[in-house]
């Protein structure tokens, strides 16, 4: 049998007190041969140059036998070759240890200098970027590791020697001596080969042979052994050595025994958590240098070394808001990407904190080595690629978090998702969203039995349905690092909030402030008093029930605010009116180039993305001081304040909810920025009862909404499940609905029906609308009549289309084949326009409504026409101007216009007869997704950056994705506006993020592609 080609290693060096500090080398690890090709350290450093400028095959040697002054090994190799050849019975076993003999000899001399094999050896290989190896399991004795470590030492050539001996070995008889010295050899020789050559010129040379031993000992003779030395050696002086720091190569091989270590730890069932949490320091070292972290307040210790945790029970968490709880769940997440080496989806409420977390997480990504996915809005892909060394972490919306899950399901790849993460927990009793949330959850715990399940919330009161729906521990901590108070104010009066008291609050103090007569009509509820003993010193958030308010509010605030506010950072407040004109091409909206000189500034859905994310980055900054925002900023991005003020207990015309309230009061006093924080309620006396009322009631309860959202929620979930084969018999669909949080709260939440007739009523609505085929029996009938999908419903579930408005979808998808109109994209993008945006349209078309139209496609066309000129005008200010709509409403057009497109393409991926829209309809989501000029695409596919940021770069010469993840953050700081060191940093972890992904993703087409196929005839 042929031995494969022994590979020529490089060697390196280090000091020998470096090397005395490790222990021996163990064997079966080797450096990755990229390692050696490229500098380590994700771009860091340069290619090193050739080391000689003769590419010729020409002798390098000259007439130097040796590179020592009296052992010549050349000149051995000379008189052992006709030795051989003239005495065949000889033992070459012999000849083999007399050779080893001498160039252990000449190794001695120069050992000092080489680097041990230790810190590269039982480790496993991570991942490309490190170039290092990881062994779970290495194990051998001393004996063992001494005679491996002489094997290492030897230059590539001497083993290239030992090798051909080894195989002209092949054909002597051996003795009992012998063999037991061949034994040693081999198992010696096998620990020594690597994989593959880092020399460029040696891959040819040394490949395996698959030829008869009697071929090898043919070949051998007619190429001297001396040609052979002397190629290998010419091959090892050419390869070029990369130019990587030494200090660098230590650190990263002690990064990969940490996580060797923390593989072990976390696979058994002992409580040593290993360097951190069963994680190597490096994850330590990075926290304090992205996050600031130093260390971790008790709760999450002892969160995170919780015995359930160990022996991987789901678990549901809560704390009040800003405890820390989100770093708890970063580092389970590590813990499975790196220890576990699983995947891991993380389910966040919007697409704004989808796009902050991809951002905040894709540093970690570049440095430990796993991918950051984002998947909100049309980004996504489903199913994901899977990955063939890298693990991916998702993180997703509601929707395209239950999308995925579908996904997995339906290509088995379920077990892949070691942990799945929730964010804000409580949703999960809010309207569809909540549906959509229960139905993933639900899938996942009935298809994987292998999945951990994570939840998180600040706001849970009813746990014990939540903790046997997910089968999971519960903790909770009444923590907060910065103490909040919480305050409510009548007239002048303000009272603190205190449990013990009778009425649920005491008397504080009274307002010192003086009001004209002016300011108390302008201002009856003194919101000017309370916000001038915080700003511009600390920052302030007021919270309004509309967002007509907010406006008013902040314009008000400033009509009597003194003139000294205004040269409060005068310089980096011009700078962000002229950022916020650029971004509206010239026009900016009257109040807030009214109220921003005077540091305050409205936040709500009526801005844009971009005028958002602007105004956001100037509060972080401090260059803002006051917001007059609506409630959804405190489900939102992190912006935190000294003083939160709720300008009426109501958010539109309904009355504040106990959840509503904590998550809006949670907003005072974040950790690490305040050292204090505190909340005033502004009450009216009629409304005086009801405050005292939500004060002192309990959070609301979490119900199950997959009743109440019948088509979002029931009925799509029975589709689905029939679909993804989890449950094709009315027996097996109520069982799984059973495990569900309605079939944990049915006794309380049915009262006319029972769990079994929903099924079965629901089962046969899917029937008569077409999605589904089989037979639904009676109660007292026990059926076993197995369910099927039809290719309609399949398309339903698989585009996440509402099933009350699937049947139109299709129709009107129908009838565009038989004439669509290719003229302009005016058509394709009335079929792309989400129905539920239709009842928010108001068209003034007088001509129309004198008409018996039907008002549905009236308003549709209406807003297709709104798209089409976004499309060709690519601003939202012209657009919105132009037919009379908010900019922020437009922006949330645009944004369900290209995520509903997004859903339509997959629907028509499953019918064949629509195959026409599948290229119209990809071309189309993505001018959707971005709708600025072509140009700019490649740089916004990258998390956070808006168009207003892309136009920067790309005027800064930073034209394409290779650009930016090549970028220098410290040059950028200087080149873009108002950009700070931290979103550099941030922007450029992104684009390197992304690259590697799609870098990725062509690998892993590339190897589909090679792949042999296993059913070759």
């Amino acid at each position: 049998m042929a031995e494969p080609a022994l590979a020529v290693r490089r060697r390196s060096r280090i000091s020998s007190a470096r090397k005395r500090s490790h222990p021996p080398a163990q064997p079966g690890a080797t450096s990755s041969p990229l390692a050696r090709k490229r500098p380590s350290g994700g771009g860091e450093g340069t290619p090193a140059e050739p080391l000689c400028n003769n590419d010729s095959e020409e002798d390098m040697f000259g007439d130097y036998d040796s590179f020592h002054e009296s052992d010549s090994l050349l000149a051995q190799v000379l008189d052992a070759e006709p030795q051989h050849s003239q005495e065949k019975g000889l033992d070459v076993k012999a000849a083999g240890r007399f050779a080893h003999g001498n160039l252990q000899s000449e190794m001695d001399q120069s050992k000092q200098g080489n680097l041990h094999a230790a810190g590269d050896s039982s480790v496993r290989k991570v991942d490309e970027h490190y170039g290092f190896q990881m062994n779970e399991n290495d194990a051998g004795d001393a004996d063992e590791d001494l005679s491996d470590s002489v094997f290492d030492e030897l230059p590539s050539s001497q083993l290239l020697y030992l090798e051909k001996t080894r195989e002209l070995s092949s054909r002597s008889q051996r003795s009992a001596g012998t063999e037991r010295m061949d034994k040693w050899e081999n198992s010696s020789l096998d620990k020594i080969r690597c994989p593959s050559s880092p020399c460029p010129d040696s891959g040819h040379k040394n490949r395996s042979t698959k030829s008869s031993k009697g071929s090898v000992c043919d070949s051998c003779k007619s190429v001297s052994l001396k040609d052979h030395l002397k190629n290998a050696l010419t091959g090892n002086a050419k390869a070029q050595t990369p130019k990587v720091s030494k200090t660098k190569q230590l650190k990263e091989a002690i990064l990969s025994e940490e996580i060797s270590v923390a593989r072990e730890t976390i696979g058994s069932s002992s409580f040593d958590i290993g360097p951190f949490y069963g994680l190597p320091s490096k994850v330590k070292h990075l926290l304090r240098q992205f996050r600031g972290i130093e260390t971790l307040y008790e709760w999450q210790h002892d969160c995170l070394t919780l015995k359930s945790l160990q022996q991987r029970k789901n678990l549901i968490y809560s704390l009040p808001t800003s405890g820390g709880k989100t770093l708890v769940a970063e580092i389970l997440i590590l813990q499975e990407l790196l220890c576990r080496q699983k995947d891991v989806l993380m389910i966040l409420p919007y697409v704004a904190i989808v796009q902050e977390k991809v951002w905040g997480l894709s540093s970690f990504g570049i440095e430990l080595g796993f991918l950051v996915e984002e998947y909100a809005g049309s980004k996504g892909r489903f199913p994901p690629i899977k990955r063939r060394i890298k693990k991916s972490l998702y993180i997703a919306t509601i929707e395209k978090g239950h999308a995925l899950v579908n996904s997995l399901i339906e290509t088995d790849r379920i077990d892949d998702l070691g942990l799945v993460v929730v964010d804000e927990l409580h949703m999960i009793g809010e309207g569809s969203r909540g549906a959509v949330l229960e139905m993933t959850l639900a899938k996942i715990l009935y298809a994987s039995k292998n999945t951990h399940v994570v939840g998180m919330s600040a706001t849970l009161n009813n746990v014990g349905d939540l903790q046997k729906f997910l089968q999971a521990e519960y903790y909770t901590k009444n923590f907060r690092p910065v103490e909040l108070k919480e305050y409510i104010k009548i007239r002048d009066t303000i009272y603190e909030v205190d449990s013990k008291a009778e009425n649920g609050f005491t008397f504080s103090r009274l307002l010192n402030f003086k009001y004209s007569s002016s300011l108390e009509k302008a201002d009856p509820d003194h919101i000017v008093a309370l916000v001038t003993e915080v700003i511009p010193k600390y920052s302030c958030l007021i919270f309004c029930p509309t967002k007509k308010n907010c406006e008013n509010v902040a314009t008000m605030v400033c009509k009597y605010l003194n003139k000294e506010f205004r040269a409060h950072r005068e310089k980096e407040k011009q700078d962000l009116i002229k950022n916020l004109k650029d971004i509206g091409n010239g026009s900016i909206c009257p109040v807030l180039r009214q109220t921003i000189p005077f540091g305050v500034a409205y936040h709500h859905s009526g801005l844009t993305n971009d005028e958002r994310k602007s105004i956001e980055e100037a509060y972080s900054r401090g260059v803002l001081c006051l917001l007059a925002c609506t409630a959804t900023l405190a489900a939102g991005v992190n912006l935190p304040a000294r003083r939160v003020i709720l300008r009426a207990p109501y958010v539109a015309s309904e009355f504040l909810k106990k959840n509503q309230y904590k998550q809006m009061i949670g907003r005072a006093g974040r950790a690490g920025i305040d050292n204090a924080g505190e909340s005033i309620l502004v009450v009216q006396e009629k409304d005086k009862h009801l405050v005292r009322d939500l004060i002192t009631s309990p959070l609301e309860n979490c119900y199950s909404n997959l009743l109440p959202e019948i088509t979002k929620g029931m009925q799509y979930l029975l589709l689905s499940l029939v679909g993804l084969k989890i449950a094709v018999t009315q027996e097996e669909v109520y069982s799984f609905m059973c495990h569900t949080l309605l079939g944990v709260q049915q006794q309380l939440l049915l009262k006319e029906k029972s769990l079994s007739e929903i099924v079965r009523d629901e089962l046969e609505n899917l029937i008569e609308k077409g999605l589904l085929k089989g037979k639904i029996m009676e109660k007292d009938q026990n059926s076993k009549s197995t369910l099927t999908v039809t290719l309609l419903g399949k398309a339903t579930y698989k585009g996440s289309i509402d099933v009350s408005y699937c049947n139109l979808l299709y129709k009107e998808l129908r009838k565009g084949l038989e004439g669509l109109v290719l003229e302009s994209s005016l058509h394709l993008l009335y079929l792309a326009t989400p129905y539920d945006m239709v009842s928010n349209c108001s068209p003034d078309w007088m001509i129309y409504l004198r008409q018996n139209v039907d008002s549905t496609a009236v308003n549709r066309l209406y807003l297709s026409f709104v798209l089409y000129a976004l499309l060709k005008e690519t601003n939202v200010w012209s657009v919105s101007e132009k037919f009379n709509m908010s900019r922020g409403y437009v922006q949330n057009l645009l944004t369900s216009a290209a995520s509903f497109a997004s859903c339509i393409l997959h629907f028509c991926e499953e019918l064949e007869e629509f195959w026409v829209y599948k290229a119209l309809l990809t071309e189309l989501t993505k001018r959707l997704t971005y709708c600025v000029k072509t140009e700019l695409i490649p740089l916004m596919e990258v998390a956070g950056v808006l168009e207003a940021r892309a136009k920067q770069l790309y005027n800064a010469g930073y034209k394409t994705l290779a650009h930016l993840a090549n970028a220098n953050p410290e040059t950028l700081v200087k080149t873009i506006e108002h950009l700070s060191r931290r979103q550099a940093k941030q922007m450029v972890s992104s684009a390197k993020m992304l690259l590697s992904e799609k870098a990725e993703a062509l690998q892993e087409e590339v190897e589909e592609l090679l792949k042999v196929p296993t059913d070759i005839p």
